[in-house]
């Protein structure tokens, strides 16, 4: 089995379900699942889970390939960045690499920076020179135009569209759908609300949403 073939995943719910398909059609397997809750349950037929920070202990302590190169990839979907950078920082400590996972449908331009622990999913549009931050998703059918600067944590939902040079400050998220237009900057934990349409600089830490996208409440 090559190195590539040695996944864990973190999380066990529908978004994990996603990046084990990825995984597995680059013919790859997921060896194990670890997740926070301690309730629960594998979401992959004949895939183990285990709990928390004792569970990823006891499986490195006792997983047969040891000193085999493992990878891992974070299954946490939604506006949940900073969870998902704090998991990438946990597995990079214990020893596991964490490359940008890519839908073999999906297309990234070859100027594209992909951060660790990326993820595009399938039909999925990164175009030339926009730069992706630590555990950043571009989900099914998404579009992020040329030269974006997307930063650590962030979320573009299905069908999403980013126009070109679009910024987006640490674990914000783009809704389903959504729309921004050019050279507009979307910032640190804002999200834009599933079909709206962004004409305008969105403020930290705020929803947005509607044609054009107003602020619905701040977050803070």
């Amino acid at each position: 089995m090559s190195d590539y073939s040695c996944y864990v995943l973190w999380g066990s719910a529908g978004h994990s379900k996603v990046l084990a398909d990825i995984i597995r059609l680059g013919g790859g397997r997921i060896l194990a699942l670890f997740d926070n809750d301690q309730d629960a349950v594998t979401c992959l037929p004949g895939v183990p889970v285990f709990h928390g920070e004792m569970g990823l202990r006891e499986w490195l302590s006792g997983h047969e390939l040891l000193g085999v190169p493992l990878k891992a990839a974070v299954g946490i979907g939604g506006a949940r960045g900073c969870d998902r950078q704090e998991i990438t920082q946990r597995l990079l400590a214990a020893g596991f690499s964490l490359p940008p996972l890519i839908h073999p449908a999906a297309t990234v331009a070859d100027t594209a920076r992909l951060a660790k622990g990326c993820q595009i999913l399938a039909n999925a549009v990164v175009a030339a020179d926009v730069s992706i931050g630590v555990a950043g998703i571009v989900n099914n059918s998404a579009n992020v135009d040329h030269e974006c600067r997307l930063g650590n944590g962030v979320h573009i939902a299905p069908g999403a569209v980013l126009c070109g040079c679009v910024t987006l400050a640490d674990n914000a998220m783009i809704g389903a759908g959504a729309v921004v237009l050019p050279r507009l900057h979307i910032g640190r934990a804002a999200i834009v609300g599933a079909g709206s349409v962004v004409t305008r600089n969105v403020p930290d830490s705020t929803i947005v949403v509607g044609n054009p996208a107003r602020i619905l409440r701040s977050k803070r």
